[in-house]
């Protein structure tokens, strides 16, 4: 800081001001804050960033500069998936998530941040009525945190320190379930069928044991399949006195079974998919759910909203439910785990989605989903060399398999970048059994004149 100008962006850079506020605390430089750094450690030259630019309308023009170099789904077809997907955003979304009382509201309490607390609890009904689960917590930061937690939540439940999972888990999300479980609880893989897909229920068998704490699988899973074992799965858990946990696209649920009705315990699912935009990968939300049972609910580690009536007759406030579960509520080391500012907004969002859809709305859009879908898998399929990998009933992806084409999946998508399309993701470094496949998302953005595009432009690259 020795010998900063004053800058636009940094409260309190003028130098006389600094010195003034230095002299108050009795001290004659700012490095004197940071004594007790030692010297060996210390940065000893200026660090290597751009100059500072003073001009708002300079910074814009930067900014705008960057931003352009960006290659958007608005500009090309997208056929990726794999976690974060491109589904319509209806406009009221984005009407109310951009009100101020949503959009800045930090921190608040039921006196005096009447708006957050109720659009909260009605995102949790509606996140329940969908998920046919009676507790729903506020949002975590992704589906990859809500299933992490939700482990946790198992563990501490039946106090057992192991997991299985099965080989087809979205490999991304496994990094962040064992980072954040480790060490306290290990993971195990459990195989599935090289046909179908699906989870090897002998596998499964014979790697459960009494130290399990939780089974988890993902439906539809990390390669689009639906896994159609759910409730066996779920029988084999709790025949060990292990947890059944599901993670689960919501936007599915129109038209899918919810994986509280085969027997899950615990469902997990991101909300990314109800409302929100894609936000180039990030800005994801999750959430968890469970039965309204004592056991479950107080493991959350994370706020949960009730209604309750007032004094006053016919009128009902929202606040928390056991707030002495989390780690700020109670004494900080006492707390399940700690948690922070999380994606209340786009659970807001997400609320506001489900709302305007309804039970028929969420019903045709699973519809219209699968139905393009089946368009696209059978003219892909059908051109020389291409096949779709599992046999089994999907939802919005597939895995198409070149490895009869001569062609890496890298060459394929290369030329389908060239040609102004997002070609599915490679599969051939995470799934290495795969070879050469990609995994293909289609929804209800997709229109049959785009699908006949990807066909042809592939045709073309591939004969």
């Amino acid at each position: 800081m020795k010998g900063l100008n004053s800058h636009p962006y940094i409260p309190n850079s003028v130098k006389e001001v600094q010195d003034e506020m230095l002299k108050e605390i009795g001290l004659s430089s700012l490095e004197e804050l940071h004594s007790e750094v030692p010297e060996e450690i210390k940065l000893k030259r200026e660090m290597n960033i751009p100059k500072a630019i003073h001009s708002e309308y300079a910074l814009k023009n930067h900014i705008e500069k960057l931003l352009k170099k960006n290659v958007t789904c608005e500009d090309n077809l997208n056929f990726l998936g794999y976690g974060c997907y491109q589904h319509y955003i209806p406009a009221v979304c984005d009407e109310v998530n951009t009100r101020s009382e949503f959009l800045t509201a930090y921190g608040g309490e039921p006196y005096n941040d009447f708006g957050r607390f109720q659009s909260l609890f009605e995102y949790e009904s509606l996140v329940g009525e969908l998920v046919d689960m009676d507790v729903v917590s506020v949002p975590t930061f992704d589906l990859s945190q809500a299933a992490s937690t939700a482990v946790r939540m198992a563990s501490r439940i039946n106090e057992r320190k192991e997991a299985l999972v099965p080989r087809t888990i979205h490999k991304e999300r496994f990094l962040v379930m064992k980072n954040y479980c480790d060490p306290d609880i290990s993971f195990t893989f459990v195989d599935y069928d090289e046909e179908t897909g699906l989870l090897d229920l002998e596998d499964l068998k014979s790697k459960i044991n009494e130290n399990v704490c939780a089974i988890y699988i993902e439906n539809p899973t990390a390669l689009g399949f639906i896994e159609t074992q759910g409730q066996e799965i779920s029988d084999i858990a709790h025949n060990v006195g292990a947890i059944s946990i599901v993670g689960v696209d919501p936007i599915s649920l129109g038209v899918i079974t919810p994986p509280s009705q085969y027997g899950a315990d615990i469902v997990v699912g991101d909300l990314q998919v109800l409302g929100n935009h894609m936000n180039f990968g990030g800005g994801q939300s999750g959430f968890i759910s469970t039965r309204d049972e004592e056991k479950f609910v107080m493991e959350y580690p994370s706020r949960l909203f009730g209604i309750a009536p007032t004094d006053v007759e016919g009128e009902y406030g929202f606040g928390d439910v056991a707030y002495d579960r989390t780690s700020f509520g109670h004494l900080r080391e006492k707390g399940k785990e700690f948690v922070g500012t999380q994606s209340a907004l786009l659970g807001i969002t997400a609320g506001v989605y489900l709302s305007l859809m309804g039970p028929k709305g969420m019903y045709e859009v699973g519809q219209s989903i699968m139905q393009n879908c089946q368009y696209a898998a059978k003219k892909l399929s059908e051109i020389k060399g291409v096949n779709i990998r599992f046999k089994s009933p999907f939802f919005k992806e597939f895995v198409l398999d070149f490895n009869e084409t001569n062609k890496t999946v890298n060459e394929i998508n290369n030329e389908l970048l060239k040609r102004n399309i997002f070609a599915g993701k490679n599969l051939s470094e995470d799934y290495k059994e795969l070879g050469q496949s990609a995994l293909y998302c289609v929804t209800e953005i997709h229109t049959k004149e785009m699908i006949d595009t990807l066909v042809e432009e592939l045709k073309d690259i591939l004969n």
